[in-house]
């Protein structure tokens, strides 16, 4: 069954990918023969036309492969603007299944159809994405949820997927052709089987939940226990706008909102010790005039730090931008397993190589964020032709972090996020906690003064919460 599956996939992509080279050998020549801004602008169309098949295609095929299409959709800076906007589509909405599939799925795990278990229910997604989708419903005592629905099958299609590595070689090297595709196959293969289950996702949703509590601009759908299982997970409903709605606000609404999804991230790792690893634009919803509220969706990508685990990152960027200790950056380096104990390289190399990932903290004042900025660190981070290349790796631990420099910092970028983020890391940096030095920055001081006995208990494990 895996292996007719694989092929079946294997083969629509293979389609896919021959009607992206028909498509560019049929213009070779009119390419051949332009000049000046009319080749560029066959290839601008050449590229849209490409797009508009890779997310017709992937949205259908869900899964694995869609998930690098909306990895291409937001990391690669060079596509261009059209071609983006295109392959964003993936990001928040795909082709659903079928309403009968998805009531199929509710009356197996819940043990009635979906009328009978909630008093009111929406035969028709709210939203669609790689791995299932969400419903609305009103629970028999009246309370509105969101009630996400896993595709069925889902598991087979993954693993059919995973299992044809020169098909994902090829086409993430499409996608993402400045990464390391095998580094990429790597994580996918350690990371997108937590997502299938939705015990550890519902156990995640309700640690961010409980830890976020109160928070005056991160807010945490909470879970429904009772109407949550292994492939249903059901919790309070949430509204707001999307990420491309977003977009046309006024720049202090992307501002406020960012400065939200900046806090989130840093608070998660520094106080949590967990890190939400899928920070891709549909994961957010955002809720304007609200002095930066944002809704965090989607926990099935989570990652747990033990303290031992955390602490040389936590000395890394100590030495590095408050202490200005070159030689002891460079032994935290090596306590965490990045760099090769004596590798032949001055320290400065290899700071030079490395500041890039915090040239945003390393000094005070004001900075915007900008797609430039956000690709330069992408770029940076798979850059193999580095001298430090030989010597440095990525231990597994650290993996998932990847996805603040390819996920985080180019959403901030698409925002063109201003703030004062070394002040804003400053409160939140475990060995300086600075006071507050924006309005939300003394909201959130008066919530952990309120709440900050209760946070210290949040989690020393690797592990996820128990689901129970």
């Amino acid at each position: 069954m895996t292996k007719r599956l694989r092929l079946s996939r294997g083969l629509a992509a293979v389609r896919l990918a021959a009607r992206g080279g028909a498509r560019y050998a049929t213009s070779a020549p009119r390419l051949f023969t332009a000049a000046g801004e009319q080749r560029q602008q066959l290839r601008n169309d050449l590229a849209l036309q490409t797009a508009e098949d890779v997310a017709a295609t992937l949205g259908t095929m869900k899964g694995v492969l869609m998930k690098i299409g909306q990895m291409a959709s937001y990391v690669d800076d060079g596509l261009a603007p059209p071609v983006r906007r295109t392959l964003s589509t993936l990001q928040d909405s795909v082709p659903p299944m079928s309403a009968e599939l998805a009531a199929g799925v509710v009356t197996e795990e819940l043990g009635a159809v979906p009328g009978e278990v909630f008093g009111t229910w929406d035969p028709e997604p709210i939203a669609a994405a790689s791995i299932g989708q969400v419903h609305r419903a009103i629970t028999r005592d009246g309370r509105a949820v969101a009630v996400k629905v896993q595709y069925p099958g889902i598991a087979q299609t993954i693993a059919a997927d995973l299992g044809n590595v020169a098909l994902l070689r090829r086409l993430l090297k499409i996608a993402a052709p400045n990464q390391d595709v095998n580094a990429l196959i790597d994580e996918l293969r350690m990371r997108i089987s937590e997502e299938l289950d939705y015990h550890r996702e519902a156990a995640n949703q309700r640690m961010f939940a409980a830890f976020f509590d109160g928070h005056p601009t991160i807010h945490v759908p909470r879970v429904v226990d009772e109407l949550s299982t292994a492939r249903v997970v059901t919790s309070e409903l949430a509204t707001g706008a999307r990420f491309a709605e977003l977009l046309t606000w006024p720049q202090h609404e992307k501002d406020l909102a960012a400065e939200t999804i900046y806090r989130f991230t840093f608070r998660s790792l520094y106080q949590a010790h967990a890190f939400n690893g899928d920070p891709h634009p549909g994961n957010y919803l955002f809720h304007r005039g609200a002095r930066g509220r944002v809704t965090f969706l989607d926990f099935g990508l989570v990652k747990y730090f033990t303290p031992e685990e955390l602490r040389p990152l936590v000395h890394m960027v100590r030495y590095l931008c408050v202490d200005g200790d070159p030689e002891a950056f460079r032994r935290a380096m090596e306590q965490a397993g990045f760099l090769m104990p004596g590798a032949p390289l001055p320290t400065e190399q290899i700071v030079d190589h490395m500041a890039l990932f915090y040239d945003t903290v390393r000094t005070p004042g004001v900075r915007t964020m900008t797609p430039g900025y956000s690709s330069a660190v992408a770029r940076r981070y798979f850059d193999f032709r580095s001298p430090l290349a030989a010597y440095a790796s990525i231990p597994r631990s650290y993996v998932i972090l990847q996805r603040i420099n390819l996920g985080v910092f180019a959403l901030l970028g698409d925002l063109a996020a201003t703030a004062d983020w070394r002040a804003i890391a400053e409160e939140i940096w475990p060995f300086v906690q600075a006071p507050p030095t924006t309005a939300m920055g003394e909201a959130e001081a008066a919530w952990l003064a309120r709440h900050g006995a209760g946070l210290s208990h949040f989690p020393e494990r690797s592990g996820p919460p128990r689901s129970g």
